[in-house]
């Protein structure tokens, strides 16, 4: 019973609300370059993603794409990928809702990393 006495504050802070703005506003947990064009990234997380989170929000940016990836099981965003067109590719920060908790969900920074050249 005592691990019940964490663990349900836990799981409320989890399914907390957060908005793009707030989720942008963190550190990013992944900073990279890649050589496919923003397009082509978001392409293959939406690919990598879909039998995970569904489908993903892609929005224009003036030299790029953003990514919003929706949660798992609530509504409202997970993580956010500003990808920026850079010579021979793109430049990737992945900001996440809940990027100070260990136990997160891996299939995002799995997504991330395996669209990086693959």
């Amino acid at each position: 019973m005592k691990w019940g006495a964490w663990v349900l504050p836990l799981v409320l802070a989890l399914n907390g609300c957060a908005s793009v703005e707030d989720i942008n506003e963190s550190l990013p947990t992944m900073s990279v370059i890649s050589g496919k064009k923003p397009h082509e990234y978001a392409q293959c997380l939406s690919e990598k993603l879909a039998s995970s989170r569904g489908a993903l929000q892609v929005e224009p940016q003036k030299d790029g794409v953003r990514v919003i990836v929706p949660q798992k099981l609530s509504s409202g965003p997970a993580a956010v990928f500003d990808i920026e067109e850079r010579s021979g590719g793109s430049s990737i920060k992945l900001h996440e809702r809940i990027s100070n908790v260990p136990l997160r969900p891996r299939d995002v920074r799995n997504a991330a990393t395996a669209c990086i050249s693959g």
